[in-house]
């Protein structure tokens, strides 16, 4: 997620943090796609051709100058991150999500300006700035971008595209999209996407943690049937500051789970809008709930009770 107003970790001592604002959710505008409720690909035709976006180059890795401010710890939405400085090896797989118009001319966490036709990335702990090879497995396309920005703050997403990087990616219409992270240095011979494919079946072992929570919260416990004490319990899929954005992401969800027989509601809870499944009777029949949602969707839904 672009931070237009840096955290802690951004831009001078002298500017005031704002949080930043949360990723929407993905809805249609045309048929088989779908983006950014507010954002999107922009109003400049020409640069909105795909022929012009081929032909943007890749990032070229290079020495710089780590960030002196965006490499700082800093906290979003109640969760702690510690970026790592150093130049190891790094390689992620996940979903990839992309910005576009709504942050254009912005400005990114290294105080740069946002260009939506610009090789770019945003990651929450990779260092500022640094180069990352992005493959989509599902075609086998890879580009070079450079990373110069921090987000996405979802557990459910890696890492956050530029409009023209999600193109050349075929993940601009889609709105997100599996991908691999690898990360490149200046002077390293480049990595064949062939390369990248053969080490896809053991890239979960070699995974490194999207963030460092300083405070890592408590486990869910598991114990007896939450019926056991009268009260009932729900699992969250997502939770909004706007109504209209659960409310597309409820439909949403609604369609895809189409296999689900549960109620799925928006409800108002500590000034949030938030998206519920159940009630469920016992925690055993939410939890296989949860481990299907996680396996079709790479959604991470929380318990919760009324």
């Amino acid at each position: 997620m672009l931070m237009t107003a840096l955290l802690s970790a951004c831009g001078t001592a002298s500017k005031k943090p704002t949080p930043p604002t949360p990723n929407m959710p993905t809805t249609a505008t045309k048929p088989g796609g779908g983006f950014y409720q507010d954002d999107g690909p922009g109003t400049d035709a020409k640069r909105n051709t795909p022929a012009y976006l081929d032909s943007i180059a890749d990032a070229v890795p290079r020495s710089e100058k780590y960030h002196s401010g965006a490499n700082k710890p800093y906290r979003v939405f109640g969760r702690n991150y510690v970026p790592t400085i150093n130049n190891e090896p790094f390689r992620q797989t996940g979903i990839a999500t992309w910005y576009g118009k709504k942050y254009h001319g912005n400005m990114t966490s290294m105080g740069e300006i946002y260009d939506m036709y610009a090789m770019t990335a945003a990651h929450t702990t990779l260092p500022l700035p640094s180069y990352v090879r992005v493959t989509n497995p599902a075609n086998q396309k890879s580009v070079v971008v450079r990373v110069n920005d921090r987000g996405p703050f979802h557990s459910d997403r890696v890492i956050d595209l530029s409009f023209a990087a999600a193109h050349r990616l075929d993940l601009a219409n889609r709105g997100s999209g599996q991908v691999i992270i690898e990360r490149v240095f200046a002077g390293e011979t480049p990595r064949t996407v062939a390369a990248t494919m053969a080490t896809l079946s053991n890239i979960e072992a070699t995974t490194i943690p999207l963030a460092s929570p300083i405070t890592p919260p408590p486990p869910v416990p598991h114990t007896a049937p939450i019926a056991a004490d009268g009260i009932q319990l729900f699992l969250q899929l997502g939770a909004f500051s706007s109504h209209d954005n659960a409310a597309i992401f409820r439909d949403r969800m609604a369609r895809e789970l189409d296999w689900n027989r549960e109620p799925l509601n928006v409800v108002f809870i500590d000034n949030l809008w938030r998206v519920r499944l159940g009630p469920y009777t016992s925690r055993v029949e939410a939890e296989a709930i949860q481990a299907r949602i996680k396996s079709s969707h790479n959604l991470s839904p929380v318990f919760s009770k009324p």
